[in-house]
């Protein structure tokens, strides 16, 4: 039986690989494996009591994993026989090397691990980044995934969330504000405007309409006489925010058929053209 785990299987460079290396290394990274499944279960339990957000988990145990793992690499080369030491002081003018030629990806990493510490930008926030707006769903070391409206799925580099100015919708523990604009005609009764636009939010069920949070309360606001039309806006609070696009559609549609009950006009730009002869 020794000499079957004696066995040797490859041998390069002082670095000798047998039947027994190979079964211990094994067991290494199936141990390993087992901790992680073992520790994310544990603290996937505490965190549900602790009340702790899901975006904070992820971040942590990611943290966890790429930590255990990288002990488990340098534990399986010393296992095979590999000087550390002498390996990372190899390694020396190749980092330098890579550090130069692939810059772009070493900014991606470290960024990715700034990202998991901070925890600015978590999975499932909802951020938008140079107009586009989209869901977290995961936060690798070098990338991101992220789900946008349209249900396209994009890979962000990390440094994109470090470098680039980056709105992040979900980071208030408070709802967002939004806003519907809509023009109507010179001579409409704005009281009965203002009064139709309140209805709409406190009918809709995504505008927050609590009395027990006033601060949140729907309001509307007459903006400005403009050239065609008396300018108002309704503003509203909600914690639909991924999908609050659909949120203003609906609102416009009942805006508009509540409009068209009450007879008041949203008009369109108009030109007098007057013709010399």
């Amino acid at each position: 039986m020794s000499d079957l785990l004696d066995y040797n299987l490859l041998q390069v460079a002082g670095v000798k690989i047998t039947v027994f290396t190979v079964i211990s290394s094994s067991a290494i990274v199936f141990f390993t494996w087992l901790v992680l499944k073992v520790l994310s279960a544990i603290s996937a339990a505490y965190f549900r009591r602790k009340g702790i957000e899901e975006g904070r988990q992820y971040a942590f145990l990611q943290l966890v994993k790429y930590f255990v793992w990288t002990l488990a690499i340098l534990w399986v080369l010393d296992n095979m026989g590999v000087k550390i030491t002498i390996l990372l002081a190899g390694s020396a003018a190749l980092l330098v090397g890579l550090g130069l030629g692939l810059q772009q990806i070493f900014q991606d990493l470290v960024s990715g691990i700034f990202i998991l510490f901070e925890g600015t930008i978590r999975v499932n926030d909802v951020i938008e980044i140079e107009g586009l707006i989209g869901k977290i769903l995961n936060i690798n070391l070098r990338t991101s995934r992220v789900l946008t409206r349209d249900g396209i799925i994009i890979i962000v580099p990390n440094h994109r969330f470090v470098v680039d100015k980056i709105i992040n919708w979900s980071h208030n523990t408070v709802a967002t504000r939004f806003k519907v604009r809509v023009g109507v005609a010179y001579g409409s009764d704005v009281e009965k405007v203002r009064k139709i636009l309140m209805e709409c939010a406190l009918q809709h069920a995504d505008c927050i309409t609590d009395p027990g949070l006033k601060q949140y309360h729907p309001f509307a606001r007459f903006v400005d006489f403009g050239e065609s039309s008396l300018e108002f806006e309704l503003y509203f609070w909600s914690n639909n925010i991924f999908y609050i696009e659909n949120t203003k559609s609906d609102l416009r549609f009942m805006i508009n058929q509540r409009f068209r009950e009450e007879g008041i006009v949203i008009p369109f730009p108009q030109r007098d053209v007057h013709i010399k002869r």
